[in-house]
């Protein structure tokens, strides 16, 4: 968004001069706290006298991009980002890089600290990188990601392309282009249309290391690491290289790609003449970086790989006599350890070696181990999906199809990710799987393993291979939710808020605005959320009636409803009106003419007067906010909570086809970052076909529900926005934009928090353009 000029540029900041501002603001997810930040400074530059241009970096694409123009006359650039910002466009300029909850809650202190921040010159760490960036958000960046959480995910996500184009197209050529051979083998013919296929995916497999390198090291060092980080990427996956018949596969990748980051940031720190400069991030920077790391791979780091290589398969030698069960096992736990690098094809070698003297019985084990992460992985996506962002599952249901086909690396993006839970989780499933197939004695005849091998006819014992690729996978499964949940969970102690996940955002929003005492402060808005959430683990109201303004009470307690409210979310009881289910009689979705106060079969006050209908409810967003999607006492006492109570709300609208379903995602959200937005206000959001059309939520919580926000408050104001898959497009980016500009007006929330009655709140709702 462009903001108008200061109205007295020249005498409104503190030192009796407006400055020209421009700002970025970006979130991982790319919805709220993108457009929340924005609004933030705007408001605050504004305050101060000051002009500011905001470049918002949403999902819907970058928005009020900054020209040249803009940046030439500029005295100061503040980006508050949780991910990579573009800065080369900022050289010579004053640049003050913090996270995206900086920009939201102390926009005026950020506006005050950009006067003082380093100039930007493109050749040091400064804010230009990911490392400067963290630098410059100081003591105050809050609960700012590190930089090195931040490069490994920028890492990964450029990654999983990779991994699945590459996965797939290997796995559909051998299914549909292999010939079986009498070995039980299965070959593709050279120059045949499907080994034209398979050779374009092992094209991807082989750039997967590399760009996973790569762009971990540009998260650090910015472009200038980018060619050395992508080649030391590829000099740890080609172990000829360094005398070792196994590459160090990602985990290798991952060592290079922060060598290569923070080896390009030490450079940029190198004194050089003036005439040089010019040259350093294009030419001398690549050109030295790559040099050393390669060289520094090569004969320092290489050589441990191959003794590595070297001594483990002497060592498998030895054991060739000694338990199955026990070889079963260590094998399953060295082909899950690493997926291709040096442990992995140690094992995997030995078994294939062991081919062609006769004994099938290793490459059984190896067999049976192989397809059990990329199996595991994609499961455990099912088993809990709220866990996962959304790419994530999607790369798990690729995981599953490579499993199949025993691609192990399928399962390389969630190791990456999150290597602490998923290699342990791995290799305990790869040694129960080893272990069974030792134990029952399994063979394989060809150099592969997965579940195509033995409907290949390559495997003996067919039964127990499969019950061990099973068990195996399960226990995986099982073994990476569980520490992924305690994970999160140690997170959400640490932090206050959800966990992260880089991937894209669902488009089910929810936002929680509260009433009652408090006013717009910061609390409200906390404590609407730990009220919502602890609804939502006693589950549904429906048998509760309306307070007097609107509200939703206790069935137990004494007291009629009265006419003009209703419990949005269950039985209406207005008097004179029928079994309506929610919010008051503007007719829209799901309303029945035979059951509007008055008609037949409806109910009667005492003194047998039908109640008039009322007045239509005002369009709010579309008319996706209704008076049936109002609830003015949010019961919720936690975030969950609070999530389920409003989904129930929304359901009421007869949209809603799984409200389990509808929550889970909003909670899969949730596990991305926190939808609280501070000022008291917190927006769940999700995207599921579990709605049929778009639907918007409001309710108040008057204790407020502790969300997570970025300025520690609770939630007091909740609006909930559920789209469908199909419809998500850029409307509820749109819905997102036009709630985050219009809540942070405190006069708004004011009338929000003091509105009397469902009528009032959708009187003031009207604002929202």
């Amino acid at each position: 968004m462009t903001t108008s000029p200061a109205a007295s540029p020249t005498d409104g900041g503190k030192d009796g001069q407006g400055l020209k501002l421009l700002a970025v603001t970006a979130c991982p997810t790319g919805i709220a706290h993108t457009y929340m930040a924005a609004e933030k400074l705007t408001q605050a530059a504004e305050a101060l006298g000051h002009e500011i241009k905001v470049e918002t970096q949403g999902s819907i694409g970058a928005e009020n991009v900054l020209s040249d123009n803009d940046v030439r006359e500029a005295d100061g650039v503040i980006i508050a980002a949780d991910k990579d910002v573009d800065r080369s466009r900022f050289v010579g300029k004053r640049v003050l890089a913090v996270g995206v909850a900086e920009g939201i809650r102390h926009p005026g202190e950020l506006i005050e600290r950009v006067r003082s921040a380093p100039v930007y010159g493109g050749q040091d760490g400064g804010a230009g990188t990911a490392a400067g960036a963290a630098a410059s958000a100081g003591s105050g960046s809050g609960k700012e990601r590190s930089v090195g959480y931040k490069a490994l995910m920028n890492g990964v996500s450029y990654m999983i392309p990779f991994v699945v184009v590459g996965g797939l197209l290997i796995a559909i050529s051998l299914a549909l282009g292999g010939h079986p051979q009498a070995d039980g083998g299965l070959v593709i013919p050279d120059g045949s249309f499907w080994k034209h296929v398979n050779d374009i995916g092992v094209i991807g497999f082989t750039l997967m290391v590399p760009v996973l390198s790569g762009y971990l090291a540009y998260a650090i060092g910015d472009r200038p690491a980018l060619v050395p980080g992508m080649i030391g990427g590829w000099i740890a996956n080609t172990g000829a290289l360094y005398g070792s018949k196994a590459g160090a596969g990602f985990i290798g990748a991952i060592v290079t790609g922060f060598l290569a980051g923070y080896l390009v940031l030490w450079i940029k720190k190198v004194r050089v003449p003036r005439f040089v400069q010019p040259i350093m991030p294009i030419i001398v920077i690549p050109i030295v970086a790559t040099t050393a790391l390669g060289l520094f791979f090569i004969y320092v780091i290489g050589r441990p790989v191959s003794w590595v290589f070297t001594h483990l398969t002497g060592w498998l030698g030895g054991m060739t006599g000694s338990s199955a069960v026990l070889l079963g096992a260590i094998l399953g736990l060295m082909i899950a350890f690493d997926m291709g690098g040096p442990v992995n094809k140690t094992a995997f070698l030995f078994g294939a070696g062991l081919i062609a003297s006769g004994n099938q019985t290793v490459m059984g084990m190896c067999a049976a181990a192989i397809p059990v992460m990329p199996l595991g992985q994609g499961l455990a996506t099912l088993l809990r999906r709220r866990l996962y962002s959304e790419q994530e599952r999607e790369t798990g249901m690729a995981a599953l199809f490579m499993g199949l086909f025993g691609i192990s690396e399928g399962a390389i993006p969630f190791a990456a990710a999150r290597p602490a839970q998923v290699i342990p989780a791995n290799m305990l499933g790869g040694a129960v799987a080893g272990a069974l197939a030792g134990t029952a004695g399994v063979t394989d005849a060809v150099p592969h393993g997965g579940p195509i091998v033995a409907v290949l006819g390559a495997v003996g014992g067919v039964p127990v291979f499969f019950l061990a690729v099973v068990v195996g996978a399960v226990v995986t499964a099982l073994a990476t939710v569980a520490l992924v949940d305690l994970s999160e969970r140690g997170k959400g102690r640490k932090s206050g808020s959800a966990g992260d996940v880089t991937a894209p955002a669902p488009a089910v929003a929810a936002v929680a605005v509260g009433a009652g005492a408090g006013g717009p402060s910061g609390t409200a808005a906390a404590a609407a959320r730990t009220e919502a959430a602890s609804v939502a683990s006693r589950g549904s109201v429906p048998g509760s009636v309306a307070t007097a303004d609107g509200g939703d009470e206790d069935p137990t307690a004494d007291g009629d409803p009265t006419a003009d409210g209703g419990d949005e979310g269950g039985e209406r009881r207005a008097p004179g009106g029928g079994g309506r289910d929610a919010g008051t009689g503007d007719g829209d979705e799901g309303g029945d003419e035979g059951h509007r106060p008055g008609a037949e079969g409806g109910r009667v006050p005492a003194d047998g007067h039908p109640v008039s209908t009322p007045a239509p409810s005002p369009e709010v967003l579309s008319g996706y906010l209704t008076a049936r999607t109002v609830r003015t006492r949010l019961l919720a006492g936690d975030k969950e909570a609070a999530i389920r109570e409003m989904a129930e709300l929304a359901a009421g609208t007869g949209r809603v086809t799984d409200v389990a379903e509808l929550v889970r995602v909003a909670l899969a959200r949730e596990a991305q970052g926190t939808t609280g937005l501070g000022e008291e206000i917190a927006v769940p959001h999700a995207k599921t076909d579990a709605v049929t059309a778009p639907v918007v939520c409001f309710a108040r919580s008057a204790e407020g529900v502790e969300w997570g926000s970025p300025d520690g408050t609770k939630a007091r104001l909740v609006f909930m926005i559920a789209v469908p898959e199909a419809a998500a497009g850029d409307e509820h980016l749109r819905i997102l934009a036009l709630l985050s500009r219009k809540l942070m007006d405190a006069g708004f929330r004011a009338r929000l928090q003091g509105a009397d009655g469902t009528a009032e709140i959708l009187a003031a709702l009207t604002e929202i353009r």
